[in-house]
């Protein structure tokens, strides 16, 4: 089986190779971005991230065989410097609260409602959050990387990711308190690796 560290050690002799690493993330890296920084800043920071990774291909440890983590530590760091945009769309969906949203049912206007304000409510906990809780726990629901993944995308050791994700949570788990209906957190299969 081919790992991503094989394609990348291909790659120095034959960069055409490099086209297989774009073909199995981009849309990963895409999807990241988008989330964080919207769908028109998303295809710059996909094709960027994959230009820095492609120029700066000798320096990943080819050791690692999943180049997720390296891809998403540039892609963060990319995202930083769209943290404004970032920012001003959290600001944005915590001043909606659902007004223009009108339906014929009245349940489904209290569902629209209730669904607006707790939208509202995890944005400003969000926008709260320090750039490093809210890039870790970003990583771990919307780019779906292990603990040890955003520590290798972030350059921080696993404890610190640890007490950053608490953190988070503990905020969020706040945030959401009077809107949750289902107590138990979804792990996405993870937990064991985080074990």
């Amino acid at each position: 089986m081919t790992t991503d560290a094989d394609i990348i050690r291909r790659s120095s002799e034959s960069p055409r190779a490099f086209t297989e690493l774009y073909d199995k993330y981009a849309r990963m890296v895409f999807r990241y971005a988008a989330r964080r920084a919207g769908d028109s800043a998303a295809e710059d920071v996909m094709a960027e991230t994959f230009l820095v990774a492609f120029e700066r291909r000798d320096s990943f440890d080819l050791t690692w065989d999943d180049a997720r983590p390296w891809l998403f530590g540039i892609a963060t760091n990319l995202l930083r410097k769209h943290h404004r945009t970032e920012a001003k769309l959290l600001r944005v969906l915590a001043k909606s609260s659902g007004r223009d949203s009108y339906a014929d049912s009245t349940d489904r206007i209290a569902e629209q409602v209730d669904a607006a304000a707790a939208t509202s409510a995890m944005a400003v906990a969000l926008r709260k959050l320090s750039a490093a809780d809210r890039e870790c726990i970003l990583l771990y629901a919307w780019a779906e990387l292990s603990y040890e993944g955003i520590a290798e995308a972030t350059k921080v050791p696993i404890g610190t990711v640890r007490s950053r994700l608490n953190r988070a949570r503990r905020i969020l788990k706040d945030a959401a308190g009077p809107f949750r209906h289902n107590t138990e957190e979804a792990d996405h299969g993870r937990a064991e690796a985080t074990a």
